[in-house]
């Protein structure tokens, strides 16, 4: 299909408290171990006046816009939420596949899939349903965990940015009275007790920009004025990795690293280099100064390299790195603007994230940390719960109640920075030091306290940078093993079930089903020449897994991710039973096999395309119809004995009966996109 749908909201709404009621999780992840937190970690986000309680923001973006990835995230522990980069270009053909998570991370996809006024919506149900989550009290959350930060995003120019829809986007994430309005609406009667929640309508008032590669330095000033004198937004202005000069970031990537891929020259031809970013990030933080707003900087966007894989169409001449060598390109530019800037701008971090470095980017005092790559590996946004584990243990060995006590004994700086810090005399330093120990120090160093945590952030910075360069997993060997494949080709049904499928999917378009039956029967029915006709049993249709695996075609746009981790060939997207969310998708996308199901009051009806054929089955309470190209045949519900037949050709049941078995399956089964 490979064209994202919204979900209405109502059905959403129903489809997650369904599950949680009759399940106890949601989106097939066991809630519980996921929403546990430990009070203690709120830290400063973006912005002094804000608060989060957690350091970790999945981005949603440049995985999904949609509402259900957002609840996902905040699942997995995610407060603070980068909003995919909306455009005033909305209608993009991209191509596919484009997420290849093989190794390191590479995509060639844009920005939004969806309409501007779309993607305005989705984020405002996904903020509602986060409402209706923290409301219901269904989830276990530790005091303060309940706060979430929406950042929005823009791109790519000043022309866009200030049209009359981008514009209006950027009203509605502030203002999003009239969309929740409407929403409120239409959450289900069985959870009307929802419909009276004071809702939050300010969305958000920060904005990160994300420009193109190559947008002129001076394009990128001129945005991020106009974003703060008209808009009033905090800003954080996202920066590449060509900011390293091409010797610095060649010689990173393959001398030290080891990474084939080559950066085009063109990279750096059209990039803001080093200097002009220095001095369009100073100029910029003085205007937000004077307007009493925030200014910080992103490290960082994908690298641009060269397409030299068969994975990605020959079309795409360049594609974009991340993962665990934009993590090393990353840091060694924190580190340079630190050097710059000390500690005078907040940074907000985004590249190669995962469990084993977390906690280090929390000991820098990066805020928020965003992920997005890690999450494209098996296990999805419950990889995330590992991050917390890891920042949690190395705390409790520092005895460190909360992120600022980490910071400041995290790399064994915290003397030495605590010396940088004027003002204090001997024993008060002494105090601090032995404070700090039982992990109580913020009111012995009173006013010197921030002061002694920003000299710990910058020492922390150069000792972690240096430490990277011989840090052997950034490398290519390290990064150069392949998913598991076994060289068989996935049918239908059954398979490996090894279920990867579902969580590496980027839109959740990948859900698992149980099938009542254990056999589908298989049988033909042949014309006898006189006007009636033979029934021809064939073999029946074993089914040996617990479940099986589906795709919800309105959230797979076809990125390639879930074929690229299946052990199988051919991809889940492609040969599972794929569902469509409307009869008008059906029958437009007819290059795709697949079904569409739908309940009525006079019964269930099930269109099904096979190799490219139309069968429709509609089951009654007193008979069932089944038709199709040539024929068209009267059955008993239950058993589907043929009561009356007009054919013109052979009719193969066996589609017949898997329809009837995806019908049961799909609509009397558990809570899924179909049914709710």
């Amino acid at each position: 299909m490979a064209e994202l749908r919204p979900y209405p909201f109502s059905r959403l709404v129903s489809r997650i408290f369904r599950e949680l009621d009759e399940r106890g999780s949601i989106f097939d992840l066991p809630q519980k171990r996921f929403v546990r937190g430990r009070a203690g970690l709120d830290t400063s986000v973006a912005f002094h006046h804000q608060l989060a309680s957690s350091p970790l923001g999945p981005a949603a973006g440049p995985q999904s816009q949609l509402a259900q990835n957002i609840v996902l995230a905040f699942l997995g522990g995610g407060r603070v939420f980068e909003l995919k980069t909306v455009q005033i270009l909305d209608e993009l053909e991209v191509p596919r596949p484009c997420i290849d998570m093989q190794t390191i991370g590479y995509n060639v996809e844009w920005s939004q899939e969806l309409k501007l006024e779309e993607s305005l919506e989705e984020y405002v149900k996904a903020s509602m349903l986060l409402d209706m989550l923290v409301a219901s009290g269904k989830l276990e959350l530790a005091p303060g965990f309940e706060h979430v930060i929406f950042d929005m995003s823009v791109g790519y120019d000043l022309a866009g940015i200030q049209s009359e829809r981008v514009r209006a986007f950027m009203c509605g994430m502030k203002d999003a009275s009239d969309v929740v309005a409407r929403l409120r609406s239409q959450i289900p009667a069985e959870y009307a007790e929802y419909r009276d929640l004071d809702f939050r309508t300010e969305l958000s008032d920060t904005l990160t920009l994300s420009t193109f590669h190559g947008c002129p330095p001076d394009e990128i000033e001129r945005i991020v004025d106009f974003l703060l004198r008209e808009q009033r937004l905090n800003c954080v202005v996202k920066l590449n990795p060509t900011l390293l000069g091409a010797e610095r970031a060649r010689g990173l990537l393959n001398d030290l690293l080891g990474y084939p891929d080559q950066i085009p020259d063109s990279a750096f031809a059209g990039d803001a280099t080093w200097q002009q970013a220095v001095d369009f990030t100073g100029r910029l933080a003085e205007t937000a100064a004077s307007l009493e707003l925030g200014l910080g900087v992103k490290f960082t966007n994908t690298l641009i390299v060269e397409n030299e894989r068969e994975f990605f169409p020959a079309s795409e001449q360049q594609m974009y790195l991340s993962g665990p060598p934009l993590h090393v390109l990353a840091m060694n530019l924190v580190r340079r603007f630190r050097d710059v800037f000390g500690d005078a701008h907040p940074i907000s971090f985004s590249a190669g994230i995962d469990q084993a470095n977390f906690a280090d980017a929390v000991s820098l005092g990066l805020v928020p940390v965003t992920v997005c790559s890690d999450l494209l590996k098996p296990g999805g946004y419950a990889r995330m719960e590992r991050y917390f584990k890891s920042l949690w243990s190395r705390m409790e060995a520092l005895s460190a109640p909360d992120v600022e006590h980490f910071i400041l004994s995290a790399h064994g700086h915290a003397e030495a920075a605590l010396a940088k810090v004027d003002g204090l005399d001997d024993a008060t330093r002494a105090a601090c030091l032995e404070a700090l120990a039982e992990g109580d120090a913020r009111a012995i160093a009173d006013e010197a306290w921030e002061s002694w945590v920003s000299q710990a952030k910058l020492m922390n910075t150069a000792s972690y940078v240096e430490a990277l360069e011989s840090d052997a997993r950034y490398g290519r060997a390290a990064n150069a093993k392949l998913p598991r494949k076994v060289g068989s080709t996935l049918v239908l049904f059954d398979c490996l079930t090894c279920d990867k499928c579902v969580p590496v999917c980027p839109n959740d378009a990948n859900f698992t089903l149980k099938l009542p039956d254990a056999e589908i029967p298989s049988a033909r029915l042949l014309p006898d020449g006189a006007g009636g006709f033979r029934r021809v049993e064939g073999a029946a249709i074993t089914l040996k897994k617990k479940h099986q695996l589906a795709n919800f075609a309105d959230f797979c746009n076809e990125c390639g991710n879930c074929d690229v981790f299946c052990p199988e060939d051919g991809g889940p997207y492609v040969l599972k039973p794929r569902f469509f969310g409307s009869l008008e998708d059906f029958e437009e996308y007819r290059d795709h096999d697949g079904f569409f199901l739908e309940r009525t009051p006079k019964g269930d009806a099930v269109h099904g395309r096979f190799d490219g054929l139309v069968h429709l089955l509609e089951v009654g309470a007193e008979d069932a119809r089944y038709s199709g190209e040539g024929f068209a045949l009267t059955l008993a519900p239950e058993s589907f004995e043929v009561r009356d037949a007009k054919i013109e050709h052979e009719v193969d049941l066996t589609f017949l009966y898997i329809m009837d078995a995806l019908r049961r399956a799909v609509l009397d089964g558990d809570v899924n996109y179909v049914n709710a």
